[in-house]
């Protein structure tokens, strides 16, 4: 049974389903279906390239993935729910605009969280001791991260079904004040303070032991900082996603919004999740070979060898290469050196057959 969403005259005659009538069909329904396949392709390449790159195939990344697997969720499912509906020539369903909402805040709130712990874990690999970076195990990593999608499905779930959070549909209540201002400061304000304050902290590490003059670090130490900083990167781009739907929504519960304003802003932070795997294709060089070797395979049907790649003398081929940054120490073992010396050095600090380089 359809529910006609616009019982009440909606302000400038926009929809939260099928978006502004002032656009034609054809107009939303390319726009739609071109996000939902760029978007859908590009975090499958995203999810693709961890499994295959052998430098990104590390437990840490799972975090990555996990954005990634958020992300496909909004483009592949949330995004052609709009283009159905258009393209069976529907004004407005109810029910599929509460399916939507309810996916974009558990996949907004899956983001959030996982973007903290991805903070995380690139100041534990850079900046930390191994043993530090021993307490996230395979094992742990797979609870958190299924502790995760229940606890956010579980808040997305529970603030529809008693209508604990405001009306994104009909706008008509303003839902629980004090209920989502404690969801937001806890499931929001917090992860994304603590995703700055890592990365900022990080930045300071590394720039501090830039400045001593023994600083010669491997190239795996170069990897794991241009991976960092393309994690950072896609932090802000979270940022520049969203920040504007959350005032706008922060402010519509003490003043009245107008409906195109406000839907406007909510489906240009929806899509985010389609240019997502764009940055990293862009900006992380790991990202960028995989992408192409994928295309390859894929598109032009093309013979690409997935296996891992000759790496230079002294660099495990499996296992995680880390670099930490330990204040005080002037200790460098450097892996392109063939001398004796060397190799009795970096066979001292390889505890569990893992490369760990002090300096």
């Amino acid at each position: 049974m359809l529910h006609n969403i616009t019982s009440k005259v909606l302000d400038d005659s926009i929809s939260p389903v099928t978006l502004s009538s002032d656009w034609s069909r054809v107009a939303r329904l390319l726009l739609l279906a071109g996000l939902s396949a760029v978007g859908s392709v590009g975090n499958v390449f995203m999810i693709s390239a961890v499994m295959i790159e052998d430098y990104l195939r590390r437990r840490g990344n799972s975090f990555v993935v996990n954005v990634a697997l958020a992300d496909f969720l909004v483009t592949g499912l949330l995004v052609p729910a709009s283009a159905i509906v258009i393209l069976a020539g529907l004004k407005d369903n109810l029910a599929v605009c509460r399916f939507q909402w309810f996916l974009a805040a558990l996949c907004f709130l899956v983001t959030v969280i996982s973007i903290a712990a991805i903070a995380v874990e690139n100041y534990t690999r850079l900046c930390c001791t191994n043993c530090t970076y021993e307490v996230l195990t395979p094992c742990r990593i797979t609870t958190l991260l299924l502790v995760i999608w229940f606890t956010c499905a579980s808040i997305s779930g529970v603030q529809l079904a008693t209508d604990l959070s405001f009306d994104y549909c009909t706008r008509k209540y303003s839902g629980l004040i004090p209920y989502q201002a404690t969801i937001a400061v806890v499931f929001v304000v917090l992860p994304v303070t603590l995703a700055f304050c890592c990365y900022a902290r990080t930045i300071y590490h590394i720039s501090a032991a830039k400045s001593r003059p023994n600083f010669k670090p491997p190239i795996t130490f170069s990897w794991d900082y241009s991976l960092m900083q393309t994690n950072m990167y896609s932090f802000l781009l979270f940022i520049v996603f969203w920040l504007p739907f959350g005032i706008v929504l922060a402010v519509g519960t003490a003043k009245r919004i107008p409906d195109r304003l406000f839907y406007n802003f909510a489906w240009f932070a929806i899509s985010k999740s389609c240019v997502n795997s764009i940055l990293y294709c862009c900006l992380n060089r790991h990202f960028r070979d995989a992408y192409v070797n994928l295309f390859h395979y894929c598109c032009c049907k093309t013979t690409v060898s997935f296996g891992r790649r000759q790496r230079p003398e002294g660099v495990r081929p499996s296992g995680d290469v880390r670099v930490h940054i330990i204040p005080g120490y002037n200790i460098y073992s450097s892996p392109m050196r063939g001398s004796r010396e060397g190799q009795a050095n970096r066979t001292s600090h390889r505890p569990n057959g893992r490369d760990v380089y002090e300096l």
